[in-house]
């Protein structure tokens, strides 16, 4: 297979994570816009992309982009595309999502509906029939209309890449595993440095930062939709990935990872997704409340993802659950602190003004990511 451009939405206000994993791949960076970053590459980076890419949403196969302000010229754009190209006879196409931002054409269901008709005029004259049986392999496709600029993309990937697989219970409100994959990136933290989770929940954060340490790469042990696209990516090809990334992992590595978490019921769950995981003996999970939280050690990183007040009555308690939060981290003087939130009055509750401050969208959400630094090992506290 020839060079293609491939698309990999992320969240957004991570794009820059996105892009510097791509890169790190060897990929070719072909643009980075809000919410996705583009690249090139052949068959095999399809196949590395959706198995090593920690942040990304999925990996979309680009097959085409045109302009369209009316339904008509969205159908014939759609039509203009070469499907016989990517799709067989008996393949199931759909069009699974359409996103419109700043255009005309804004209705997700009239998009869908319109593009599949196109889709199959398109078929029909590859094909030279007039109906199709569509019991074959799948081939969703998924659209971004932006500025009247209309972007389709065969979806590669399947189930989002935030199912790494291992994640079998949850707790109420769970990061998603490439946003939890995301924060730690956007910290200094290495394997050698201790990372304590105060707020764990089902292990999540943890967990990926155990992974990281090991080399486990996250897709190593799931399925994508293009492994069945035989005339597209041969199989060999996923085979070499799969290789790559089990000769990658190190499961010596030594680390001093910790969850807490003041349900027990939640800490068996975490200990269970990291069994799943392959990852249990590198982190300690206990039951304990964050008010407990402290170490003997130094220059320790918490990362965290704490309690918002996702409901009304629980955003009274924010204030004093934030100082708490403050007043522990001041114990440990030498630390970092990581965590991300929606509660816009973190700072003032925690007492302290975040060195660095990142607006992250966890879905709709509006979120921020708190960074407070703490002194290098041997070296001094910033700004002092």
């Amino acid at each position: 297979m020839e060079k293609m451009e491939y698309i990999a939405p992320c969240h957004f206000g991570l794009e820059a994570v996105l892009k510097k994993e791509i890169a790190d791949l060897g990929l070719q960076i072909v643009s980075v816009e809000d919410g996705r970053v583009t690249f090139a590459g052949d068959a095999q980076a399809l196949c590395r992309a959706n198995i090593f890419l920690r942040t990304a949403e999925r990996v979309l196969l680009k097959v085409g982009s045109f302009h369209a302000e009316t339904f008509e010229e969205l159908f014939q754009g759609t039509r203009a595309i070469a499907w016989g190209d990517y799709i067989p006879q008996d393949g199931k196409f759909w069009v699974t999502k359409a996103a419109s931002v700043k255009s005309k054409l804004f209705s997700p269901s009239d998009i869908q509906s319109i593009m599949k008709k196109a889709m199959v005029e398109s078929m029909k004259g590859t094909y030279h029939a007039d109906w199709f049986q569509e019991d074959g392999a799948p081939y969703p496709v998924r659209v971004f209309l932006k500025k009247d600029e209309v972007t389709v993309g065969l979806d590669t990937t399947g189930d989002s890449l935030h199912k790494r697989g291992y994640r079998k219970l949850t707790a109420k409100a769970p990061i998603a595993e490439n946003l939890a994959a995301a924060l730690i990136m956007l910290t200094p933290w290495k394997s050698d440095r201790i990372l304590v989770d105060p707020f764990c929940g089902s292990g999540t954060i943890p967990i990926e930062a155990a992974m990281m340490a090991a080399n486990i790469a996250p897709g190593m042990n799931r399925g994508f939709t293009a492994e069945d696209w035989t005339h597209i990516v041969d199989r060999k090809c996923w085979y070499r990935a799969v290789d790559e990334a089990e000769s990658r992992v190190n499961m010596d590595v030594e680390t001093d990872i910790q969850g807490y978490d003041i349900d027990d019921s939640m800490v068996s769950i975490a200990r269970e997704n990291a069994k799943l995981a392959g990852v249990e003996h590198m982190i300690h999970f206990q039951r304990r409340g964050a008010e407990q939280l402290s170490h003997p050690k130094k220059y320790g990183f918490i990362i965290t993802n704490p309690p918002y007040g996702e409901r009304l009555e629980d955003k009274k308690e924010l204030p004093q659950l934030y100082g708490m939060i403050g007043e522990r981290y001041r114990m440990l003087d030498s630390w970092s602190m990581y965590l991300i939130t929606a509660y816009d009055q973190a700072e003032q509750a925690i007492g302290r003004k975040a060195d660095k401050n990142r607006k992250i969208y966890n879905g709709m959400m509006k979120t921020y990511f708190y960074q407070f630094m703490g002194p290098k090992p041997g070296g001094k506290k910033p700004g002092k």
